[in-house]
């Protein structure tokens, strides 16, 4: 790794392309006030280094991130393209030889900056793979920092040369010159992204939708229609006092994987966890809603199948569950305390669902559903009547009809 001149302290060097900096700084804290995305904002300063004579050929951030899927994430820039890569990295790479071999990690492993001239032999420095790389694609320079967010939170940015020689030591100034400007911006981003992901992990994509656009007033929330699914896991409290807390975490993050990731691909939006059980909706809006619920659990059902296959090979017992269905009129907003509130859905339909996935116990099939939902779904031919049923709370028995996975209406199956 070269020496680095003293314009890697950020310190601005006022005899070197004045306008240009600060046109440049003045685009990244006023103008760039209505972009919301980062990635573009890298694609633009990135071009505007080139226009004012910087050869920066790549340019990447890195960004760790509160996901519960990825520990961070990279934005890449090329010189020609107009739009940025991003690359998203899983928990665990920070073990890895990768990373661990890597100018990024000697970054957040606290170094101020990290520089190589690819053009020249390594003289000292660490010889990481990804020189060779940047080599072999035609760049000439490369150079690393942190971005240093509230509370010494640490970021990275990079640029890399293809001209030759490099940066010179102005180039280097000028870019130094940017880096309290652009962590600021990033930071800003970044935390509205990490706002947005915080609520779409726990209260679902279309609900953090609405409370991000001002929905946070206690009692706020309007009446949609919907089709409504509550499921429940049975025999979990027997369970959760025989096995390890290990093993139940992972036997409840199993069920959970099995039960949601068909009703969120079928356009499911899943409110709330509830111990071992969870609520979801398929809003009418979508004239397929029906449709689409009964086929997230069909494929929930057979996810749960392979599931206990798994289990049953570890030495444990296969894992029943309980599913009601039912549809009507929601109110879908916001109920709770004044400091502390939750954006779910209420009503009437609701408790049926719920007595429907109670009365899975009594009669011994996994999956209800009323009568009014079948008719909605236009599937009750292949379904089985079970008759009427008193429900508690309901004032008149309801039809329930038991599904056993066939889903396709009438209409498609006559015509297959």
């Amino acid at each position: 790794m070269l020496p680095v001149s003293n314009a890697t302290s950020a310190s601005p060097r006022e005899g070197v392309w004045p306008a240009q900096r600060r046109e440049i700084l003045d685009w990244l804290v006023i103008e760039t006030r209505n972009e919301r995305f980062i990635d573009n904002i890298l694609v633009e300063m990135s071009k505007r280094l080139l226009d004012a004579g910087v050869p920066v050929a790549r340019a990447t951030l890195h960004f760790r991130t509160n996901h519960p899927q990825w520990l961070g994430a990279r934005i890449l820039w090329r010189k020609g393209l107009s739009e940025a890569e991003i690359r998203t990295f899983d928990y665990g790479i920070e073990e890895s030889i990768q990373y661990l071999n890597s100018p990024i990690s000697e970054i957040n492993n606290g170094a101020q900056v990290v520089r190589q001239r690819l053009e020249a032999p390594n003289e000292g420095g660490p010889l990481y793979p990804m020189y060779d790389e940047l080599r072999g694609e035609g760049y000439t320079d490369y150079i690393a920092w942190p971005l240093n967010h509230t509370l010494d939170k640490r970021h990275v940015v990079t640029f890399s040369s293809d001209s030759p020689g490099g940066f010179s030591d102005d180039h280097i100034a000028f870019l130094a010159d940017l880096l309290p400007a652009l962590a600021l911006v990033s930071e800003i981003r970044l935390k509205n992204r990490l706002a947005r992901t915080l609520l779409e992990t726990y209260v679902g994509p279309h609900a953090s939708e609405q409370i991000l656009a001002g929905a946070t007033t206690r009692g706020s929330g309007v009446t949609v229609g919907a089709a409504i699914l509550i499921c429940d896991l049975r025999n979990f409290t027997a369970i959760s006092d025989l096995w390890p807390r290990d093993d139940v975490i992972e036997l409840l993050n199993g069920y959970f994987d099995a039960m949601s990731e068909p009703i969120e691909k079928h356009g499911g939006e899943i409110l709330k966890f509830m111990g071992d059980g969870l609520l979801a909706i398929f809003p009418l809006s979508n004239p397929d809603a029906c449709t689409n619920l009964l086929q997230a659990i069909s494929e929930a059902q057979t996810a749960m199948a392979a599931l206990n296959d798994e289990n049953i090979r570890g030495g444990h017992d296969s894992l029943g569950y309980g599913i009601g269905v039912h549809v009507g009129d929601v109110m879908y907003g916001n109920i709770g305390s004044r400091k502390r509130l939750d954006f779910t859905v209420i009503g009437p339909a609701v408790n049926v669902a719920s007595r429907l996935e109670s009365l899975t116990k009594e009669t011994k099939r996994p999956v209800l559903l009323s009568k009014v939902f079948a008719e909605m779904a236009g599937c009750e031919s292949r379904l089985e009547n079970l008759g009427s049923f008193p429900l508690r709370g309901v004032g008149e028995p309801i039809d329930v009809y038991a599904f056993s996975g066939d889903c396709a209406p009438a209409h498609q199956s006559e015509s297959a």
